[in-house]
């Protein structure tokens, strides 16, 4: 029989393992989940965050929404933050009575005194499982370690999208009814000002017609792919830009020697890490953006691109049909004369482009923050549910 609650329930999300500007788009996806959660402020839930100090100086109107405890470490040292996990947020949690703790970062931290608080978990994707390839020696052993453990001790599993759900109910053997698919959302950027758009293009040196590529140069990402299929279009259309946005990722080296002899290096662009405007200026510059990632959770450069009305060319891989539907081209994964075919299409045809447009505007509409917060407060209460229910 179901226990009789007398206030809130106190939710602890453990964010130790959040560093600012370092773990990429699960930060993002996190952080934008919390806003939506505080903005709907839904009275049977009680948050608390565990943070780092530069996470409240990153984050600071998340700070004014909930109650954080801060831990004065950097996060970047790994055997620190899982001692920290395991000692210092154990006591932080327990001093405030916390009755379920959300591991946002995939893993549950080992750890008598942690272990013993229930669980919620967010799996990303299980890429280290399936791609282990991608990841070092180190880090494989410990994700496959704690993974499994991890998804067998939660009450309840988070992911961003129904294919991950899927996935960890296979491959991770957790039954279908503790696993909730809790998408990102996604809001739709006002036009960008012409005098803008002049100043973004002239800087980066942009020709007339832009495709796109905003991604970190991990292995998975699979920039390889898209450089040899621009380069197979390109010398055809002198006035092509490939823009490759993002920071530098374990394949930096493999990326750029592609772009070197690929032939056309003139009209690629490497920019680095961009900022937000600047992003949105290329995304409304765009004849196309691509995203030939082999692998991907959920694919949010794909959704922004669909908000924005840009035509999108993706692979046909993991979560991203999921997302783009027909919002979008869906192209065959590291296929190079495929890819080279759907980017010329779309730099050939403007009426292919308007079509794309609207579809991927249309398809994102379907993706909103405030869906995902109430997807969210329902998996907290799915766990703190089975709890009061007496179930272990």
């Amino acid at each position: 029989m179901t226990a009789t609650r007398s206030g809130p329930a106190r939710i602890g999300v453990n964010l130790l393992w959040l560093v600012p500007g370092v773990v990429g788009g699960s930060e993002e996806y996190t952080t934008r989940l919390l806003r939506a959660l505080a903005e709907q402020a839904p009275p049977d839930l009680h948050l608390t965050l565990f943070a780092l100090a530069s996470f409240a100086d990153a984050h600071p109107d998340l700070v004014a929404s909930y109650p954080t405890v801060t831990a004065h470490l950097d996060g970047r040292n790994k055997a620190e933050r899982v001692a920290a996990e395991a000692t210092w947020l154990a006591r932080e949690a327990g001093r405030r009575r916390i009755e379920v703790l959300h591991h946002a970062g995939g893993v549950i931290p080992p750890g008598p005194a942690v272990g013993r608080i229930p669980a919620v978990l967010t799996v990303h994707d299980l890429q280290p499982l399936l791609m282990p390839e991608n990841f070092s020696a180190v880090k494989r052993r410990w994700l496959h370690t704690m993974l499994p453990r991890s998804a067998r001790r939660a009450r309840t599993v988070l992911t961003p999208s129904a294919p991950t759900s899927a996935s960890v109910a296979d491959v991770l053997h957790v039954p279908t009814d503790r696993i909730r698919t809790v998408p990102h959302g996604v809001v739709s950027p006002g036009p960008v000002p012409a005098g803008r758009l002049l100043e973004v293009r002239q800087r980066y040196r942009l020709g007339r017609l832009v495709v796109l590529y905003p991604a970190i140069t991990y292995p998975h990402k699979d920039h390889l792919t898209l450089v040899r299929a621009f380069a197979r279009i390109a010398a055809e259309r002198p006035d092509a830009t490939l823009v490759l946005t993002g920071g530098a990722g374990s394949a930096e080296a493999e990326v750029a020697a592609a772009v070197r002899a690929s032939g056309v290096g003139d009209q690629v662009r490497r920019t680095g890490r961009i900022p937000w405007a600047d992003l949105d200026a290329l995304y409304e510059l765009a004849a196309a953006v691509a995203v030939p990632s082999r692998f991907e959770g959920f694919g949010a450069p794909a959704l922004e691109a669909m908000a924005a009305g840009s035509p999108l060319v993706a692979a046909d891989a993991t979560a991203l049909p999921w997302v783009v539907d027909d919002g979008g081209l869906l192209v065959p994964v590291g296929d190079d004369a495929a890819w080279a075919e759907a980017l010329a299409r779309l730099l050939d045809d403007p009426a292919e482009r308007a079509r794309l447009a609207a579809a991927g505007r249309q398809r994102a509409a379907s993706f909103s923050w405030d869906r995902a917060g109430r997807a969210l407060a329902a998996g907290y209460r799915q766990a703190v549910a089975v709890g009061e229910d007496g179930a272990s």
